[in-house]
């Protein structure tokens, strides 16, 4: 080959090099999160809680058939927050309900948004505990419910007995009114709860809590004095194993918008006739255009330093994630199957995968809006075009943080025309398991058999920041029962198993209620907490 030839090839070689770059490196691997732990926590460690009140389980059993009546009083009141129905009218129900149990001091709670609902139970106690509450629930699907949504419907399942079907029956009004149920219980029976209590409510959790912090800061100096925070809830799944978590992750939710513009080009009024695609810029494409620059074609995330602040797992962590993943490694093509999915993200291992969900970030496009989307044909060339898209945060990523990256990519990539707008965003949250609220809760677990595989958060995001940080509190969430279908139709709660099922009941879950609140008060009394 002469030396001509020679430095043709080499121009050749060097020139597709620098167009196979951009796609050798497209491909993005998933990012390894390190676990060097091997040891293991085991909720077994815990002692069983001894406490009995057998005069109070006797007044639930009485009045089970009213109780369940409570909670088809509850998810009867529509209140969907997205579409501001009937929110006024579930937030006065929830202020009398607490009144009517004896809470001395009630008030709906005005906000920027929709308001708050605050009670205080003073039952002359040492301690004091915060219970944190939603009254608001998603919008209904306008297909696929088997009843109305909204009548209260109970529903015989084969599989799994006789169920609560409405929206809100496990999400969140079902299991919150069966702890006030089993609050109604003790105080009929023994006259006050063994600890003070403050419940602070909020109607926009299905909106991102954009204005719990002005709850939160009206009776900032009351919850300060406070102990701990709890969430009632169902942690069961179909199989009657109850697990529980320690925290949440955060969330950034955000609306990313193009539109006509002198710069990008594009109808700026209103849609034209698509045929004009041939000679005007199309903001629906460049708003495709612009998300891709976000992740590679894998759907691993691109913005460049995204993961730069996240911690790495710690020693608790580790320890809690090995204790929940050892051993089930037989139970992925069930939740693949559960899912409707055939493998984990771009092929990962059902441990990589179980640590991205807990320990890892995300950014998600929740939906995508641009011109016309109904039946049959229209052909049209939009002047916007939308879309919803979130970020699930670990610690330590802040909203802000994440914005400004997300921001910075876009410009960086010649896309500063596209708008963002920031709808939702707030930080992590997570309590230790050594915490004597949550030996507390697992006490009462173990007392009716449960050894929970414990969490140190979900995938999921909810405004446990506000106590968790805001007020150094701790936070925990907990109770037996089991419901699915929370954000879908058919959305379900059992209250009467088949028999031999390891599910509890509306009965059953209102007394380990019961019991929590006096392990919870137990475990306050100890020196030192």
């Amino acid at each position: 080959m002469s030396s001509r030839s020679r430095r043709t090839a080499s121009l050749l070689s060097a020139a597709l090099a620098l167009i196979l770059l951009p796609i050798a490196s497209a491909a993005a691997a998933p990012p390894r999160i390190e676990i060097t732990e091997t040891a293991a926590f085991d909720a077994s460690s815990v002692a069983a809680f001894a406490g009995d009140y057998a005069d109070v389980y006797a007044y639930l059993h009485q009045h089970r058939d009213a109780d369940l009546a409570q909670l088809q009083r509850w998810v009867r009141q529509p209140s969907i927050s997205a579409q501001n129905q009937g929110i006024a009218q579930m937030a006065e129900l929830l202020r009398k309900d607490l009144q009517t149990l004896g809470f001395r001091d009630t008030a709906l709670v005005p906000t920027s948004g929709h308001p708050g609902v605050y009670g205080y139970y003073d039952a002359g106690a040492a301690h004091t505990l915060v219970v944190y509450m939603m009254y608001d629930v998603q919008p209904i699907e306008p297909t696929g419910w088997k009843v109305d949504a909204f009548a209260g419907t109970l529903v015989d399942d084969p599989a799994l007995g006789k169920v609560l079907m409405a929206r809100g029956a496990t999400n969140q009004k079902g299991p919150q009114r069966a702890f006030l149920n089993a609050l109604d219980a003790i105080i009929k029976v023994r006259g006050k709860p063994p600890v003070n209590l403050i419940v602070l409510a909020e109607g926009e959790e299905e909106l991102g809590s954009p204005h719990y912090p002005e709850v939160v800061a009206k009776y900032e100096a009351q919850l300060r004095k406070a102990d701990g925070v709890f969430f009632p809830m169902n942690t069961q799944d179909r199989d009657g194993q109850a697990s529980m978590f320690l925290g949440v992750k955060g969330i950034l939710y955000m609306e990313l918008e193009a539109k006509g513009n002198a710069k990008s080009g594009g109808p700026q009024r209103a849609e034209v006739h698509g045929s004009l695609a041939a000679k005007l810029d199309s903001p629906s494409w460049r708003l495709v255009q612009a998300l891709a620059t976000l992740t590679t074609p894998d759907g691993e995330i691109a913005v460049p330093g995204y993961r730069d602040a996240i911690r790495a797992p710690n020693v608790e962590e580790q320890r809690l994630f090995n204790g929940i993943v050892r051993g089930r490694e037989s139970e992925q093509a069930k939740q693949l199957e559960s899912l409707g999915a055939a493998r984990w993200k771009n092929g990962r291992g059902f441990r990589d995968a179980a640590a991205a969900e807990l320990f890892d970030t995300t950014l998600n496009i929740d939906g995508l809006v641009a011109g016309y989307t109904g039946e049959g044909v229209k052909t049209i060339l939009p002047h916007r075009a939308v879309a919803k898209v979130d970020s699930r945060l670990v610690p330590d990523q802040t909203p802000d943080q994440a914005l400004a990256l997300i921001r910075k990519q876009l410009d960086a990539k010649g896309f500063d025309d596209i708008e963002i707008r920031k709808l939702s965003g707030y930080p992590p949250a997570q309590t230790s398991v050594d915490a004597p609220l949550t030996r507390a809760a697992l006490g009462v677990y173990r007392k009716y058999g449960q050894t929970p595989p414990v969490a140190p958060r979900i995938g999921g995001s909810a405004p446990y920041y506000v106590f968790t940080q805001t007020l150094g509190l701790p936070m925990i969430a907990g109770g037996l029962g089991h419901g699915s279908g929370a954000h879908a139709p058919n959305e379900y709660m059992v209250v009467e198993p088949l028999k031999g099922s390891k599910v509890a009941g509306l009965e059953e879950g209102e007394r380990f209620y019961v019991d929590l609140l006096y392990s919870l008060a137990d475990a306050l009394k100890q020196p030192g907490k």
